[in-house]
């Protein structure tokens, strides 16, 4: 039933629709007739305003004073950190540019001396560039024989375009094109890498031990005899951690024996040492130390000198452990397996992991380069070709494979690689083991990992030249052969750092003062951003670091390139084995596992403890008070320095010629020289 239409309603409202239009029609005319309007904004026709809007007008004058008051404070406190920054950087490059005898690198290194002289060519073409850009040359530049041409500054550089035109341009764009091809036949190798790494991971490829010993074994016999060695020299930071993670492993203590290689040269330092195998030895562990008379080889001649004991032909394997890598105590179990049933197996090789990888920025990039090396290369080469360079410690060897490939020779500074490839040449094969992990350190000063990668790279190039003719006299296949060749070696050893320095220290500054010779951004930039991506893929939590990981390995590559040069021409650097540094870290489940494994130690024997402990307490003394009187400081590295400045320079003439890509990478990695080369990374010492 529809409802009765109300008319008052309809009444009403048409009464007030018609006085609002009357109301409308008077205003219009109102303003057709006046010349201007007025409008009271307040208080002039005794009208007051509202009492509310005035009391939000003020709270938003009081808000926005405030928020221009706290950005104000905000940029203050960032300009302040900033000057704080930049004059601490100023104080401590002062002061040591300031100190007497700190410089690092030697004044008569045939390599600094060829970058002193670039620098100063470069400085000095920069002033003809600044001459000439504000003349405004650089718009229309002078020919040779032109009459505009006046003055002897303007033939000068009429002159110069010419030669740099003719003479100087083509064989530096030939030289870019060459560095250009190597660059990218190794990002090809490095992608082919990365490409077997993914597909280890997608099929869960990983090898397969034929017995386990994680179980309970009844027999003993059924143990191997295992020989582990500790060769070390002067590291009185690191012995304690070493040996007690050795005599604490889960093996058989009838079936094994821990060799102290010491070859160290201080007196108290072997006191220290003694004293800790002697505490081993009244815990029932079978711990021998040995110290040479002769030290001659360096580590080689360490470890030849401890496999020529008679005792050694009663063991089957040899684990090797330097002196700050600390085992987990079931290491053996996870290695020995795997040479059950392959008779041709020579070496089981783990991964390193490290318990100062965060400590400062030098450790995070290590982590990244050597997380690569592990994940990617040694694991991809260890599935395909059973082959891979052994790392010196963390592995271990059967003792056969050892005497049949002629032991370890003193001929290199990398032993571990020399004995590899020799036992490759025969026919061993290699396994590397990616999930079982070995604690050690990485160096966290910039001077110990210098001369760490020095000796890596100086090495390989004297192995090379070495046993070049023995690779091709070989009964392996040709296969074997190229990989040994051009990947191993040539590749992976000699040319990544000759294209890195070459490319980066020198073609791209040049190209800068040389601008007819072009070096395309996307060999800069682009291509060496991918690369970097992909080395940090099996460290997924550096990947804020990628941006200081490409400038530092470009930074290295002047070390690198250094040592290389030095190997494969022996010049006298490449013999050089200096020990690296470490500072004794272990991360606090290691201590914690350490005391808990050596409890039943303790309580089952109590032989003279009273007596050697205070022993131990009076050389511990000694060790602080030698530790106290020791001085460390950082220095300067000449190289870096005179290379920071080339860069800088050259950052200035790509500014003048509006070259973006080149200017910014030409800037950073000038900065990154700078920082290195004033030792302001790694660990700092007041």
């Amino acid at each position: 039933m529809s409802r009765a239409p109300n008319y008052e309603f309809q009444e009403w409202w048409n009464k007030q629709r018609e006085k609002n239009n009357l109301d409308l029609l008077e205003d219009k005319a109102e303003q057709a007739d006046a010349p201007f309007i007025t409008v009271d904004v307040d208080g002039g026709s005794g009208v007051r305003s509202d009492p509310s809007v005035e009391k939000e007008r003020t709270r938003s004058a009081r808000q926005l004073r405030w928020v221009c008051l706290l950005k104000f404070q905000q940029i203050a406190a960032t300009v302040a950190v900033i000057s704080n920054n930049f004059f601490f950087f100023l104080r401590t490059a002062n002061r040591r540019i300031a100190s007497q005898d700190l410089p690092a690198d030697s004044a008569h290194s045939r390599l600094y001396r060829a970058i002193r002289v670039f620098l100063i060519v470069v400085i000095a073409l920069l002033g003809f560039e600044l001459v000439a850009y504000f003349k405004g040359w650089h718009f229309r530049p002078p020919a040779v024989g032109s009459a505009d041409v006046m003055g002897m500054v303007a033939v000068v550089y009429a002159w110069w375009l010419e030669i740099r035109v003719t003479y100087l341009a083509p064989p530096l764009q030939s030289l870019t094109n060459m560095c250009i091809v190597l660059f990218i036949v190794q990002s090809v190798d490095r992608i082919v890498l990365i490409l077997g790494c993914f597909w280890i991971k997608f099929k869960g490829i990983k090898p397969v031990a034929a017995v386990d010993y994680e179980g309970s074994v009844e027999n003993v016999e059924d143990y191997p005899m295992v020989l582990i060695q500790i060769p070390m020299c002067n590291e009185r930071e690191v012995y304690q951690q070493s040996i007690a993670a050795v005599c604490i492993l889960d093996w058989p203590k009838e079936r094994m024996l821990v060799q102290v290689l010491d070859d160290s040269d201080e007196v108290d330092t072997q006191q220290l040492i003694k004293a800790e195998v002697h505490k081993w030895q009244q815990r029932g562990v079978r711990i021998i130390y040995r110290h040479r008379l002769i030290r001659t080889g360096y580590k080689a001649g360490n470890l030849k000198s401890a496999m020529g004991c008679d005792y050694v032909k009663d063991y089957e394997f040899v684990a090797i452990f330097d002196a700050d890598f600390q085992p987990t105590p079931d290491f053996l179990k996870k290695t020995i397996p795997y040479f059950k049933g392959r008779d041709d197996l020579a070496l089981v090789q783990t991964r390193w992991a490290f318990v100062n990888k965060d400590e400062n920025l030098l450790t995070r990039l290590q982590n990244i380069n050597l997380s690569f090396h592990f994940e990617v290369e040694q694991q991809v080469n260890g599935v395909f070709i059973n082959f891979f360079g052994f790392n010196g410690t963390a592995g271990v060897w059967r003792i056969k494979a050892l005497e049949e490939s002629g032991g370890w020779l003193e001929r290199t500074t990398v032993e571990d690689m020399d004995i590899a490839v020799r036992a490759h040449l025969c026919g061993w094969k290699f396994i590397f083991l990616n999930d079982v992990k070995c604690l050690c350190e990485l160096p966290e000063t910039y001077e110990a990992y210098k001369k760490q990668q020095h000796r890596w790279h100086s090495g390989p190039m004297q192995l090379f030249r070495l046993c070049f003719v023995d690779v091709l006299r070989s009964k392996v296949s040709w296969g074997k052969k190229a990989n040994l060749i051009f990947l191993f070696f040539l590749l992976r050893k000699l040319i990544l750092p000759f294209y890195s320095f070459t490319l980066f220290c020198i073609i791209l500054p040049l190209t800068m003062f040389l601008p007819e010779a072009e070096l395309p951004a996307w060999v800069v930039c682009y291509i060496p951003g991918v690369m970097s991506i992909l080395s940090v893929l099996p460290a997924p939590r550096s990947f804020p670091f990628i941006v200081p990981y490409l400038l530092f390995e470009n930074t290295m590559s002047v070390t690198k390139f250094n040592a290389m040069i030095s190997g494969l021409f022996r010049f006298g650097s490449s013999y050089e084995w200096v020990v690296t540094k470490k500072l004794g870290r272990s991360s606090e489940t290691d201590l914690v596992a350490f005391e808990k494994e050596s409890e039943p130690l303790m309580r089952s024997t109590s032989l003279h403890r009273s007596s050697s402990d205070s022993g131990i307490e009076e050389l511990s003394k000694l060790e602080l008070s030698k530790k106290i009187g020791k001085t460390k400081r950082n220095r300067l590295y000449r190289k870096e320095l005179a290379l920071a400045f080339i860069l800088l320079t050259a950052s200035v003439r790509s500014l003048l010629s509006a070259q973006g890509i080149h200017f910014y990478f030409l800037l950073f990695q000038g900065i990154s020289f700078l920082v290195v080369g004033l030792d302001l990374i790694g660990e700092q010492v007041s």
